[in-house]
């Protein structure tokens, strides 16, 4: 389940992952993220990671072809999570991320109240 998170603003986007996500629950986010990206053409986007989080086959599929088509609409991406798996892919994912000009930083659960205060930077 994807649940968007109160803190939200218009252009910076919290989510909760809680279990695994489902092709559906994908299209609502994918929705979500462009009905601002409508208004403000950028956002970040903080994303807390459950430790059940994970993705179906067309859920992921559909997620990364999406991100993959819209990679210059993220200014900062936030992961949270307690799991070392996460933690892990943004090591290797984000010198990418940065080359493309998009902060993506790791941040335990503990920390959430920072990774709201860097995602909003």
């Amino acid at each position: 389940m994807i649940r968007k998170l109160p803190e939200s603003t218009e252009n910076v986007l919290g989510f909760e992952v809680d279990g695994k996500v489902t092709l559906e629950q994908e299209l609502e986010l994918i929705a979500m993220v462009e009905a601002a990206l409508d208004t403000h053409g950028k956002v970040s986007v903080l994303v807390i990671l459950d430790e059940k989080a994970s993705w179906g086959i067309e859920a992921g599929y559909k997620d990364l072809k999406w991100a993959m088509k819209h990679v210059k609409s993220f200014h900062r991406i936030a992961v949270v999570s307690d799991r070392k798996i996460w933690e892990w892919f943004v090591a290797i994912d984000s010198p990418f991320a940065k080359m493309l000009g998009i902060g993506e930083k790791h941040f335990d659960m503990a920390n959430l109240n920072k990774a709201w205060e860097w995602v909003r930077e």
